[in-house]
């Protein structure tokens, strides 16, 4: 419930809450949800609930018993905007990251209007980055939600890429990883779709992380892209204290 991660993006995962729902085609083949069926087989009582959306309130302090910093990835196993998750959760997460302010909190949401609804509400301490996930064109709509976050680090996870996003908005974004999908129904990433998105980011001036090729494992393409392997970070990051 609170790892550390494969991610190559991320050091940790911190999940206070576990179960999604289904909300746009990047979710069709759910890492999420295939790994929370695995665990409910083995018997792991966080998971008696399958895939339905679960608070873990006894979770909610975990960053604090972790003294080394790390960048944690929020809910991977979730969305901590879901329609599901009650807004006082959500604010008890946020003081949370607040108190733990030696680690980096990196949140990724499909649910970008409720994210844009709650934002000013919000306490956005410098170590709490917001993303958004865009796999598509049609999708880039929840970058502009994600524009009115006074978040430090705004930043975009485009994976699966899923096609071509020609005019990616990156004005006020602070960084975008990109990444093929893994795992059984896999849906396959044209390497032209990801050139035009590192080129993008190149012209912008946007640090731009290749996370993966994708394939039967994440592992399975590797990560090289053009010969190189682009692990670029946002600037804040070594300063985010």
């Amino acid at each position: 419930m609170g790892d550390n991660s494969a991610i190559e993006w991320t050091d940790a995962t911190w999940n206070p809450v576990t179960g999604c729902t289904k909300v746009s085609p990047g979710c069709k083949n759910c890492y999420a949800e295939r790994l929370a069926a695995r665990l409910r087989a083995m018997g792991n009582t966080r998971y008696q609930n399958g895939f339905r959306v679960t608070l873990h309130p006894d979770l909610l302090t975990l960053p604090l018993r972790w003294r080394q910093p790390r960048r944690i990835f929020v809910n991977s196993m979730s969305d901590l905007f879901h329609e599901a998750v009650p807004e006082t959760f959500i604010h008890r997460a946020f003081e949370m990251m607040v108190r733990a302010d030696w680690h980096i909190f990196q949140i990724l949401t499909k649910r970008s209007e409720r994210l844009a609804a709650l934002a000013s509400h919000l306490p956005w301490t410098p170590n709490i980055w917001q993303g958004v996930s865009v796999e598509s064109a049609r999708y880039t709509n929840r970058i502009k939600h994600l524009r009115t976050v006074p978040a430090a680090v705004r930043f975009l996870s485009v994976e699966p890429l899923l096609g071509s996003i020609p005019a990616l908005p990156l004005d006020d974004i602070d960084w975008v990883i990109v990444g093929g999908e893994s795992g059984p129904g896999r849906r396959p990433m044209a390497a032209a779709w990801a050139r035009e998105i590192r080129d993008q980011c190149i012209e912008a001036g946007v640090p731009f992380f290749f996370k993966q090729w994708g394939g039967r494992t994440p592992k399975a393409g590797g990560r090289v892209l053009d010969r190189k392997t682009w692990d670029e970070m946002p600037t804040p990051f070594a300063s985010a204290r």
